[in-house]
């Protein structure tokens, strides 16, 4: 049957229920019917798919952002140079201090201090860094070298850069610098690697055989970066993301933004310009060292690598430990402060904060569309407080930008927002599976809905191919209702795979220093983003098998002193379907694109029945994305156990059946004759 309203028909899921009860067993049962009409439900948003991005799980510093030396500013601890080490080699002695006397530069108030008391040839003294986890180099590669240097009266140098084993036995590349000034100044050079073995057990050392003392302010090593950017990015991640073929990037994203304090926020000044001037502050939201390498021109240089769109969020004066700034006089300059960042992006040489980026180095303009005021503040607990702070950005960015579109992260009533931000966390497949038909029945007067955050939370440090059904089964509500969901990103999207980095379960991507991997709900992404048309068609479907789960208690609030806290009842259990579909066309070529979610154990059967479209060819293309198990994953070691496998398929048309596999995610691609 079709389901309608009396503006839009909508191929609501509620007839997925039909011919539910002959499988509560969770084992499929008899032939689901899926019949498609040549009526257009709705139109798919261009921008549907997308990435959201923040500093967790060491996602920019030791992931994305290509920098490998770890503490190169010499700040992350103010007592000792953290992952720096003293190199005394053959009867070489010396010593290393922070040295706040002798800051690197205004922004920078410190900097590292070697002296060497006894060295001669023969003997070395230095400094070393560990890296992120190691320093990771690939045979016949080439690295940059960037440093600041000042020596003490009568030292004159040379020095030497190298990138040697953790063994100490082999130098995998190295050069000399012949000479140090007596004052700041930067030294470069390049480290070339040989025929070596690719590994990530070696380390970065500057060292001398003369006595002296030396002072070293941001010592930086980069590998090649993708499309070969300054500053850049990991080639491997980047292409990761570029085969996703996403259409924006929401940044900096998450709790990032607020910090748990105003005074740790991501301050957006502070993260353009030289990098050497970047302070870096402490991501206290995650508890690690920020550089800010991976800054707001970087953020918008990632768009225009991947050619997407800036999706921009903008600090709205309140932090997660519950500090907030008060609407009013108080507020005015965080609204000045995000009028300033969006001149910074969208700007023309003849304003002031646009003139700053030419000088940055990016004289054209970015196109922005979106400015999203805070992140989560439905976690702000003054009642409120964000619907007075919005309203205040509200006026304050439309009077200037009137075409941007306002996204408000929780629900205000003051002013309409163009878009709400809407974040979903479940915990399982079937509790994601529950929710998939949340957006059918949602009233289209409300405001545009961009899901910024989502993931079903299933597998460590990745999720698995039960977390990759979960998020499949939500993405066809999403993509059947993207008249009114318009945007979408999962998230977290990255984690470092090494001990003590991951900070949140479950991550999309996974890396080390030498490797990275897709998990299967990438790829269930991936599928998603890839493969779909703009134009949703009505359909209906019989025949729907499910199982049933019991939702999770609603939570409760700690009970006050000298309450006693009642327990919530559980509710009752429901009925969640096994196979979820939804079909879109291509306006342009008539192909019709067939998702097929089949989260049982057992191969489905589907009979397909397409009325009134254009006669379709009996030949196709099918992807298929399946598991053994549900509990089968993409390590680090086996990275691809789980991907896409795309087939020629016969037997299609108007009127046909196909058997879909278990614990599978199935696009059909039936092409017009």
């Amino acid at each position: 049957m079709l389901v309608k309203n009396v503006k839009r028909p909508v191929p609501i899921a509620c007839c997925l229920l039909l011919g539910a009860s002959a499988a509560l067993s969770g084992q499929p049962s008899g032939t689901v019917e899926i019949h498609i009409l040549d009526q257009v439900a709705a139109k798919v948003s261009p921008q549907l798919y997308g990435l959201m991005t923040e500093e967790i799980n060491y996602s920019f510093d030791g992931g994305l952002y290509a920098e490998l030396i770890r503490n190169r500013s010499f700040k992350e601890d103010v007592k000792e140079p953290v992952h720096w080490s003293l190199v005394q080699e053959n009867g070489g002695a010396g010593s290393m201090t922070l040295d706040p006397s002798t800051p690197f530069n205004d922004a920078v108030g410190t900097s590292l201090k070697l002296a060497i008391s006894t060295s001669a040839k023969g003997q070395r003294v230095g400094i070393a860094n560990e890296g992120f986890w190691g320093i990771p180099v690939r045979p016949n590669t080439q690295y940059h070298v960037s440093f600041y240097a000042k020596a003490s009266p009568g030292f004159s140098g040379p020095i030497t850069v190298s990138i040697v084993s953790d063994s100490g036995a082999t130098v995998l590349a190295s050069a000399q610098l012949p000479r140090i000034s007596g004052e700041w100044r930067n030294y470069q050079v390049s480290l070339t690697t040989g025929g070596i073995a690719p590994s990530a057990q070696n380390h970065f050392v500057i060292s001398t055989n003369q006595a002296g003392t030396v002072w070293f302010g941001m010592v930086s090593l980069f590998p090649p970066t993708f499309k070969n950017r300054a500053n850049g990015n990991r080639a491997d991640l980047m292409q990761l993301l570029a085969d996703m073929k996403p259409a924006f990037l929401r940044f900096p994203g998450g709790n990032y933004l607020e910090g748990n304090t105003i005074a740790t926020r991501f301050e957006w000044k502070k993260t353009i310009g030289d990098a050497s001037r970047r302070p870096g502050h402490l991501n206290d939201g995650w508890k690690y060292w920020s550089s800010d390498g991976m800054g707001l021109l970087e953020f918008l240089n990632w768009c225009e690598d991947l050619q997407i769109r800036p999706v921009l969020a903008v600090y709205a004066g309140y932090s997660m430990h519950q500090e907030r700034v008060k609407p009013g006089s108080d507020l005015a300059p965080y609204v000045q402060d995000a009028l300033e960042e969006i001149e910074y992006v969208t700007g023309g040489p003849n304003t002031v904060w646009g003139a700053r980026r030419a000088k940055d180095g990016h004289p054209a303009p970015f196109q922005l569309e979106y400015v999203e005021v805070g992140n989560e503040d439905n976690f702000d607990r003054e009642p409120g407080s964000y619907d007075a702070r919005f309203a205040q950005f509200y006026d304050g960015i439309k009077a200037k930008y009137p075409a941007l579109s306002i996204i408000a992260t929780t629900k205000v009533n003051s002013r309409m927002p163009d878009v709400i931000d809407e974040h979903y966390y479940r915990r399982s497949e079937d509790e994601m599976a529950a929710h998939a038909h949340d957006y059918d029945s949602r009233a289209r007067s409300l405001p545009k809905v961009f899901v910024g955050e989502w993931a079903t939370r299933v597998g460590e440090p990745t999720p698995n191919m039960s977390a990759a059904l979960g998020d499949a089964a939500w993405m066809t509500g999403m993509e059947r209702n993207s008249d009114l969901v318009i945007m979408s990103c999962y998230a977290p999207l990255f984690v470092n795979v090494n001990k003590g980095a991951m900070q949140w379960r479950t991550d999309l991507i996974g890396y080390d220093g030498m490797s990275s991997y897709g998990s299967p709900a990438y790829y269930a992404q991936q599928v998603f983003s890839r493969n779909h048309g703009d134009e949703v068609l009505a359909s209906s479907v019989q025949g729907i098998p499910s199982k049933e789960w019991q939702p999770p208690a609603p939570r409760q609030r700690p009970a006050a002193p000298g309450q006693v806290q009642t327990p919530t009842a559980q509710p009752p259990p429901e009925q969640v379907p096994l196979v979820f579909f939804d079909t879109t066309r291509d306006s342009k070529s008539g192909s019709i694109y067939l998702k097929v979610v089949n989260r049982a154990g057992m191969p489905q059967a589907v009979h397909v029945k397409v009325d009134g479209t254009a006669p379709l060819d009996s030949r196709g293309q099918l992807i298929t994305l399946a598991a053994n198990s549900p509990d089968d994953t993409n390590t680090i070691t086996e990275p691809r156990k789980i991907v896409p496998v795309t087939s020629t398929v016969e037997g299609l048309g108007q009127d046909f059946t196909r058997t879909f596999p278990p614990y599978s995610i199935s696009v059909l691609q039936l092409k017009r004759k």
